[in-house]
């Protein structure tokens, strides 16, 4: 009989939160040296020589220097850096580069997982744990929720002026006039009384709509799922109700330990969304997958058919495309293993 994610109760100590703070698996031997820009998008090669230059000059503040008639002097703020750009040119890369580049303790982590952190560990404590970091690098910087903008904002205002620097990454989407080419002027002043720190570099590349990319795949039978997680060391096999239940119970900072050791995901009876809020429970979940590779195989509906019509013409659009495109991209990596 296989597992059941909806079995699995993670306990993760609050120590650990912090500590796993790190790029996803596949970014973990990225450089600058493997980033290859395009020669018809100049912005690339300039966004590498920016980052080298913030590692360059964000380690000199690390090291820092006692005044000389004081024990320890005033912090020198941290540097900010903001690249910002479309789908596929290589952000994460540069930012996860970044990250192994600078001298420890560091963090990397997406922004909804930084608003995981800080609602885990509480403001004070969070603020405490990663005050004497050289860097934050944030991934997927989002402006959707004022809320958590405001706490992140906040956060970052105070890291800053501990002497941490600050990396953020934005993935802009195209659906709005000015949309993308605005963004990084949108999270300046988001962040304003940050804005002076930060330089914002833009990158550009194809557009990701250009890219010919294969529909969802139709979804297996359940007894086809229920064969193929059987016959799978380390497989799961959910209901998908079941499963969104379960993920009710648990603070989202457990998802990455919900999936760990996970060979294949299976999960029948997938329908779309009841809520919003079991909507955004599944982007979690599905940027923990994405983040572990961990291959995904459906009963029911297509995995395109999860986030109805009217959530993705809200305020979350750019949340629930990016899930659609990781759980598409998760299936079609179970087809060809």
């Amino acid at each position: 009989m296989p597992a059941r994610l909806s079995d699995r109760t993670p306990q993760v100590a609050p120590e650990a939160l912090i500590g796993e703070m790190v790029p996803p698996s596949m970014f973990d031997e990225v450089s600058f040296d493997s980033y290859i820009p395009d020669p018809n998008e100049p912005s690339q090669a300039q966004a590498v020589t920016a980052a080298r230059n913030f590692v360059e000059r964000a380690t000199k503040i690390k090291g820092g220097k006692k005044g000389l008639f004081s024990r320890k002097s005033t912090p020198t703020a941290g540097l900010g850096l903001y690249l910002d750009g479309g789908f596929g040119v290589g952000k994460t890369h540069l930012l996860a580069s970044i990250y192994h580049a600078m001298p420890g303790p560091k963090a990397f982590a997406t922004f909804v997982e930084v608003t995981h952190v800080v609602g885990a560990l509480g403001f004070v404590n969070a603020l405490e744990r990663l005050s004497n970091h050289s860097v934050l690098c944030i991934d997927e910087f989002e402006l959707d929720d004022p809320g958590d903008t405001m706490l992140v904002s906040r956060l970052l205002t105070e890291l800053s002026a501990k002497g941490v620097s600050i990396v953020a990454t934005s993935n802009t989407l195209p659906g709005q006039l000015g949309e993308g080419r605005f963004a990084a002027q949108d999270f300046l002043r988001e962040i304003k009384k940050l804005s002076a720190v930060f330089e914002a570099i833009r990158v550009d590349g194809p557009d990701y709509r250009h890219r010919d990319l294969p529909p969802a795949p139709d979804p297996h039978t359940d007894a086809e799922l229920e064969a193929l997680a059987e016959s799978t060391p380390g497989a799961t096999l959910d209901n998908f109700d079941d499963l969104c239940a379960h993920l009710a119970k648990l603070h989202p900072s457990k998802y990455k330990a919900l999936v760990e050791g996970v060979t294949l995901a299976c999960v029948e009876g997938v329908h779309p969304a009841a809520d919003q809020t079991v909507a955004l429970r599944i982007v979690v979940l599905a940027d923990r997958l994405y983040d572990a590779g961990t291959p995904l195989m459906v009963s029911g509906s297509k995995l395109d058919e999860i986030f109805t019509e009217e959530m993705l013409s809200g305020g979350y659009r750019k949340k629930y495309l990016r899930a659609t495109s990781r759980l598409l991209a998760l299936s079609r990596f179970a087809e060809k293993s």
